[in-house]
């Protein structure tokens, strides 16, 4: 299958350039392409996946994938779908932000060639950058650009403004020196990148052979944006989102969702898709679809030991054995509920409910205790006169409490 033909299948197209000229380019070489990304922060989330496991898909295929870290580009901005402009970050946080997500892209994947566009953008004095950039640049063409029409009305600095002719002069610059031909974006940059190709077109020439094409925003069932949870963005980085809560994530997605998202983000065949699907169907209850997406991204992202971990948590908190976690797994399994410290000294059962603000009045918690919808680190306790001493359990770091079927609670132990 062409590889045209399966990002069309799984849904990962929404504009191209080219279709003919792109699919001819591909049957007669292996093409080198690329993906830019600014460090607007020191992580990715799952919203930046699409992009980067599409040049995945490429680089299987046989493709070069490159990945542009915009250390240029994310100091100025990109006024791309914001109302407003972006808060201006200071060169440090942009240089830590550049490392972070590089370390990032790299331990995901292996098979792409990390650059940063301040390598080549900082020696361009402002007299170069106006003569041989910026005079093939028309204003009205860029005035006429979604990503700057939609900002006319409230206004628009001439920093942000600028930027689409440094993204532009990403795919020259990496046309040049490297043959990338092809540039991947989301549907919100179509306009950055078409600036590029007239760019190379002006520069190189209009028989230069260079493409673009960009993922579709992707939206629930329910035409909602995915990828957000009430607790905010769904995080690569495992500190700021666990592999359990990454796995958890991609879980609990609706039967409606599921097959549309095990085309995006899995490398499964069609046809252990179409087997999934039917599953859906014939045994809704085993939700094996999304058990195996929630598999298939976890073990994509994090590896195979941060898997089994996720799939062990999720195994100890369905029997409530929570005495089989190991520390380290309660502080991973617990991240995100509701915490608070009390001293490490031997507290009595109903003032550690007070105390973990589980309860707000000793009355409620002695009711709760007696009518046995309390457990302490998985077992139930129903003695109101009980001391816990909290050097007991999980090293003496934490105290697990969990009210009724699935409310928990953490104690961290000062």
């Amino acid at each position: 299958m062409n590889i045209i033909d399966e990002l069309s299948w799984r849904g990962l197209i929404n504009q191209q350039s080219d279709e003919e000229g792109l699919r001819n380019l591909i049957d007669e070489k292996d093409i080198s392409l690329y993906c830019g990304m600014d460090p607007t922060g020191d992580s990715m989330h799952i919203g930046h996946l699409l992009p980067f496991m599409t040049l995945e898909r490429f680089a299987r295929a046989g493709h070069h994938p490159y990945v542009v870290i915009g250390g240029a580009t994310g100091s100025i901005g990109d006024p791309s779908g914001k109302k407003a402009e972006r808060p201006m970050q200071t060169m440090d946080q942009v240089n830590h932000n550049v490392e972070a997500l590089s370390n990032q892209v790299n331990n995901i994947f292996s098979d792409f060639t990390m650059v940063n566009n301040y390598d080549w953008t900082e020696p361009i004095g402002i007299l170069d950058f106006l003569r041989d950039y910026g005079k093939l640049f028309n204003v009205n063409t860029m005035l006429n650009k979604e990503i700057i029409s939609s900002r006319l009305e409230v206004g628009i600095s001439f920093t942000e403004f600028t930027y689409q002719i440094l993204q532009s002069l990403d795919f020259l610059t990496l046309y040049r020196k490297h043959d990338v031909q092809l540039q991947v974006g989301g549907g919100d940059q179509w306009g950055n990148l078409t600036a590029g190709l007239d760019l190379i077109h002006k520069a190189e020439g209009q028989d230069a052979k260079v493409y673009a094409l960009t993922i579709p925003l992707l939206l629930k069932a329910d035409g909602t944006k995915f990828g957000k949870t009430a607790g905010g963005a769904v995080w690569l980085d495992p500190e700021k989102t666990s592999p359990y809560e990454f796995y958890q994530f991609w879980f609990n997605q609706d039967d409606k969702d599921v097959v549309n998202l095990l085309k995006k983000f899995t490398f499964l065949s069609k046809e252990e898709i179409d087997e999934l699907a039917e599953s859906i169907k014939t045994a809704p209850e085993k939700r094996l679809a999304q058990k195996t997406l929630a598999q298939e991204v976890t073990k994509f992202v994090h590896g195979e030991e941060a898997l089994k971990t996720a799939e062990k948590i999720t195994d100890v908190l369905f029997s409530g054995e929570i005495q089989a976690l190991t520390t380290e797994e309660v502080a991973e399994a617990f991240h995100g509920v509701p915490s608070e410290e009390i001293a490490a000294d031997p507290i009595n059962l109903v003032d550690l409910l007070i105390a973990a603000n589980v309860d707000k009045s000793k009355r409620q918690a002695r009711e709760d205790i007696q009518n046995g919808a309390i457990r302490i680190n998985g077992e139930k306790l129903t003695d109101t006169t009980l001391e816990i001493d909290p050097k007991e359990s999980f090293d003496g770091k934490y105290i697990v409490i969990r009210r009724g079927k699935k409310k928990y609670f953490l104690a961290k132990i000062k």
